[in-house]
């Protein structure tokens, strides 16, 4: 339960190294989405692309790799790519979907899927969806203050941002790099992040996240008969450098403990909201 139904675990990274320059870790949603255009799997992707203030995403549909590339990398702050569904079959035609999304919006997806009002064209459209682990995000002018105000980092001057080891990191395009204990950014958190129980995007197709591999490397949860065929596929061509998860530092264990921190955690806040009449307490995380 902790870590969700799924076929094949292991810790990859993409193969081309053009794709692994500039991305979070191993590449794999981009490389995954690149492979997928090209064989026709899908005829775009909904990933979280540059906006118009610097790190803060906004939802892109990419029609190619040159896209796809763009888009690289984990901003921290909430991209809302569910609202792009219906943009992408009405106004650019797609017929075959791919999405990339955090927990919550992989289960926003399946709801969507299951109970499509005001979505109706859309459902069957969805041709792979690749979730990424999420312990919280961040508004965009909290990700603001925290870069800005503790990393003392201009956001104009970041090349990258990182969640380990107990740290945020803020990384500069000059080469520098600053970094607070993670308990610094804990005010800033979106509230709603506090009443999700799922660590590992459960209800994607793949999932995939840094926890558990080593650095440049990603660990990626293959979950549904149709991730299995289109990560199988991919493999084969060549698109990802894999190692077995038990033959890799820190491995599953450190995944399964975050992600009970999570749930445990947030259960608690679940059950104090409870007591207070807000919401309820619920035994099935996804509903």
């Amino acid at each position: 339960m902790v870590l969700g139904n799924y076929k094949a675990v292991c810790a990859a990274r993409a193969a081309d190294a053009n794709i692994r320059n500039g991305a979070q870790d191993g590449g794999i949603v981009t490389a995954m989405f690149a492979y997928a255009l090209e064989a026709g799997i899908i005829d775009g992707a909904i990933v979280a692309g540059p906006g118009e203030k610097p790190w803060q995403p906004e939802p892109t549909i990419a029609t190619t790799v040159d896209e796809l590339l763009a888009a690289r990398g984990t901003k921290y702050n909430i991209c809302p790519n569910m609202a792009m569904i219906k943009e992408a079959t009405r106004s650019y035609g797609l017929d075959k979907i791919g999405i990339v999304g955090t927990p919550c919006q992989m289960q926003a997806l399946r709801k969507a899927q299951l109970y499509p009002i005001g979505v109706r064209s859309v459902p069957d459209k969805i041709a792979l969806a690749i979730g990424i682990f999420c312990m919280e995000n961040f508004p965009y002018d909290g990700m603001k203050a925290i870069v800005e105000d503790h990393c003392n980092v201009p956001m104009q001057s970041l090349a990258k941002v990182d969640i380990g080891k107990g740290k945020f990191w803020a990384y500069t395009n000059r080469g520098a790099v600053t970094q607070i204990p993670l308990k610094e950014t804990h005010k800033y958190e979106q509230p709603g992040c506090h009443v999700c129980l799922d660590y590992v995007a459960n209800l994607a197709d793949v999932s995939t996240g840094s926890v558990g591999s080593p650095d440049g490397w990603s660990t990626v949860f293959v979950r549904t008969a149709k991730g299995e065929t289109i990560w199988g596929q991919a493999a084969k061509a060549g698109v990802f450098e894999v190692q077995d998860i038990g033959s890799v530092q820190p491995g599953l264990a450190l995944v399964e403990k975050l992600a009970n921190q999570k749930i445990s955690g947030n259960q608690k806040y679940i059950e104090q909201r409870a007591g207070y009449g807000i919401g309820k307490t619920l035994n099935n995380p996804y509903i």
